[in-house]
């Protein structure tokens, strides 16, 4: 009887499942747009570096918290490498903190990033935007970037240039 409830339920939760949080996106020029090394196992010299060099242009500072293993966080990382996001690039001074996920137990990766900056990770990435002294510019809005791969890139365009 277990059985055919189960089989139900599970026609039924597809049904209402959107089609675009299954489909496959891809990026011009980047093989698989989930995947990337951006994020660098010893996060806090590129942190004090992209902190020293906003001092230096008055640029402001996109610290993208994540892990090259989070969909997501890879989304994000490609997606700013492509040729649109230039003006992006040039806009801030972007360091990659891989942070792990710390959201789930045992799998977090230098948590003094987080405690750096004053944030509790519900999940990545988490993109703050700093100031050249390291003040959160964008905090109740940096952990919304969880779902990086599922917004438009317009959006994330938008966001990143007002």
């Amino acid at each position: 009887m277990t059985r055919p409830i189960t089989l139900a339920l599970a026609a039924a939760l597809l049904a209402i499942t959107p089609a675009a949080a299954s489909e496959t996106r891809t990026l011009p020029g980047v093989e698989d747009a989930y995947k990337s090394e951006a994020f660098g196992p010893d996060p806090m010299p590129a942190i004090d570096a992209a902190l020293a060099s906003a001092r230096q242009s008055g640029k402001p500072v996109l610290l993208i918290m994540g892990t090259n293993g989070c969909h997501d966080s890879a989304w994000l990382a490609n997606l700013l490498a492509t040729e649109r996001f230039a003006p992006v690039r040039d806009r801030y001074e972007i360091v990659y903190a891989d942070i792990g996920m710390p959201h789930i137990r045992g799998l977090g990766r230098n948590p003094e990033v987080a405690k750096r900056f004053r944030f509790k990770i519900k999940g990545t990435p988490t993109v703050a935007i700093l100031d050249a002294n390291g003040t959160v510019l964008n905090r109740k809005a940096a952990p919304k970037w969880r779902n990086a791969a599922s917004r438009s890139d317009d959006d994330i365009y938008d966001e990143l240039m007002d």
